[in-house]
């Protein structure tokens, strides 16, 4: 009796399932090109409610297309050698500079003497050419931002007109100083052209962040180019909050929290300042994730609850990284998410069925030791009830298809469910064990752990179903089958004599059913007319058990959508 007692309070092999079920999930993934490095991060990408992603690679293919160059000072071809010899002196060219590189061929006569390379932190390189003065190319409100306003001319207002088009602008800027040690622009800056260049969209990036749109998930986009051109992009796609645009710029250290929850798309962000969003973020109490490829990325990534590196990240930021996008295709994230979400609600379900048993058998062990009865279990009826009740069902819930949206609160969930499933199950068992115990039946000791086996088993099938519903084709089946499987068990004598089971008398096994069928038709009729949000401590003993998890559907709001359609589609269509 007490080997029987301890065991029944112990959630065997939950922890095996929840591992096992994360491991699957991570081979799933691994055939849509998706490295998962740390089995948690499974359930990471489906708990996020914000999501950081760059412009570049992610929202667009990161492949840029030449359009033109406008003169602002000099000719058309005085423009176009410039900055033909300006590309050709770069050691390492970025991807915008190779574009110019194909289209404007070097001219000769440019000897390079001085050359300061691209950084992101800089947001311009230069080069000093022999006899023809310092040549610089970076971002436009960076590099006018170093000229007196007389200097600058209409640049501006037409910087801001294309940026608006979201189109990707460069300025090439003249000075007849040299560049000096210091790494810093020389003195004299004048614009000499603009560079338009124009980035492709992702076929799929609409469609996937209006995914992540219905979801709940908000979605900013943290960028190096000017807001005005990442805010076109975003309105071109459809984001919602679009025009919420900042430039980093500006902003003040204490008023970064603020901005960074108000704002949508955030421009020319220095390394340093993404992992202050994201911890701007987190400090507002949001779950974040987000996806990099550089080196400069790597604090962002470690800081996030989830990091996402993409198929080009260097090798260090892919190690810091829970996920990696071995073909860099954005369009990977909804099936994360699909399999965090399977595995989460999966979880929810089964944790809420281990935890059930382990609630009633502390109650019916409490029960026992206070009254002195003799416990009303053998360790193999116990078994038996977890085999039929909780281990096969449990195992095969756990590779369930879900979408729902994951919600904080697992833990509280699966007490509000378990704790008065359990009571439940508990008074039903100790009801039918203590009546057959008396008089008139008197039944004998095995006869009545055999009747409260009975009755425990009925009512934990109730329950699985209560935690099932509304059931599918599948799990009504799965429910069919238990049932059938435990009327096989008692009814044939080879497998009652394995269980030990002793059947009380005709009568006493009617009082068992009475009792199980009375207290589920009351229950039923109990969660179906009252309300028990009306009533404090009757919403706290039974609110979770009138559907609960049922409820999670309309409170998350989410449409049959193409995407997670395809989702759904990718978590069943797969038996393994």
């Amino acid at each position: 009796s007490a080997v029987a007692g301890v065991v029944g309070l112990v959630p065997q092999g939950l922890v095996l399932l929840v591992s096992m079920a994360m491991a699957v999930a991570i081979v799933r993934l691994a055939r849509h090109h998706v490295v998962v490095q740390e089995l948690h991060a499974v359930e990471g990408l489906a708990r996020i409610d914000v999501l950081c992603v760059d412009k570049t690679g992610t929202l667009t293919t990161g492949r840029f297309r030449f359009e033109e160059i406008i003169p602002l000072g000099l000719d058309l071809a005085e423009a176009r050698d410039a900055i033909g010899a300006y590309v050709a002196s770069e050691a390492t060219p970025t991807s915008s500079t190779r574009v110019l590189a194909e289209e404007l061929p070097a001219p000769s006569g440019w000897d390079a003497a001085e050359h300061v390379a691209f950084s992101s932190a800089r947001k311009w390189s230069a080069t000093t050419f022999v006899g023809r003065g310092t040549w610089v190319l970076g971002a436009p409100e960076t590099v006018l931002d170093t000229m007196p306003v007389s200097r600058r001319g209409a640049a501006p207002e037409i910087v801001a007109g294309l940026a608006s088009d979201a189109k990707r602008l460069l300025l090439a800027a003249h000075t007849d100083e040299q560049l000096g040690d210091d790494g810093e622009l020389p003195g004299g800056l004048r614009p000499a052209a603009l560079v338009v260049l124009s980035e492709e969209l992702r076929g799929d990036a609409a469609e996937i962040l209006g995914f992540f749109a219905r979801q709940h998930v908000d979605v900013k986009i943290i960028s190096g180019d000017s807001e005005a051109t990442v805010s076109a992009v975003a309105r071109r796609l459809g984001i919602d909050g679009a025009d919420r645009s900042v430039d980093l710029r500006h902003v003040e250290p204490d008023d970064l929290a603020r901005v960074t929850d108000e704002a949508t798309v955030f421009g020319r962000v220095l390394p340093e300042q993404k992992r202050e969003i994201v911890g701007a973020l987190q400090s507002a109490g949001h779950t974040v994730a987000m996806t990099g490829d550089g080196v400069n990325d790597i604090p962002a990534l470690k800081s996030a609850d989830t990091g996402i590196a993409m198929d080009t990240a260097t090798p260090a930021t892919k190690s810091v990284a829970q996920l990696v996008l071995l073909d860099g295709r954005f369009d990977r994230l909804p099936h994360v998410v699909g399999e965090g979400r399977r595995v989460v609600a999966n979880m929810e379900r089964v944790s809420s069925l281990f935890v059930t048993k382990t609630v009633y058998a502390t109650i019916v062990a409490l029960f026992i030791g206070v009254s002195g009865s003799v416990f009303p279990f053998l360790p193999r009826h116990l078994s038996l009830v977890s085999e039929l009740t909780i281990g096969i069902p449990a195992f095969l819930l756990s590779f369930r298809a879900a979408d729902r949206p994951t919600r904080p609160g697992y833990l509280r969930r699966v007490l509000r469910f378990a704790i008065p499933a359990g009571i439940v199950a508990a008074t039903v068992t100790l009801v039918a064990y203590w009546l057959i115990r008396a008089e008139p039946i008197h039944a004998a000791q095995a006869e009545a752990r055999t009747a409260s086996t009975l009755a425990l088993v009925s009512i934990a099938l109730w329950i699985l179903y209560r935690l099932m519903r509304p059931l599918d084709r599948y799990e009504g089946l799965l429910l069919g089958a238990l049932i059938a499987a435990f009327l096989a068990i008692i009814g044939a004598g080879p497998t009652r004599e394995f269980y030990a089971l002793d059947w009380p008398p005709w009568f006493g096994v009617g009082l068992v059913a009475g009792v199980v069928f009375g207290s589920i038709v009351l229950l039923e009729t109990l969660l179906r007319w009252v309300r028990p949000q009306e009533w404090a401590w009757l919403e706290r003993l039974v609110g979770d058990l009138d559907g609960s998890l049922d409820d999670a559907d309309a409170e998350s709001g989410i449409a049959g959508a193409a995407v997670g359609d395809r989702i759904d589609a990718a978590a069943t269509g797969d038996p393994s």
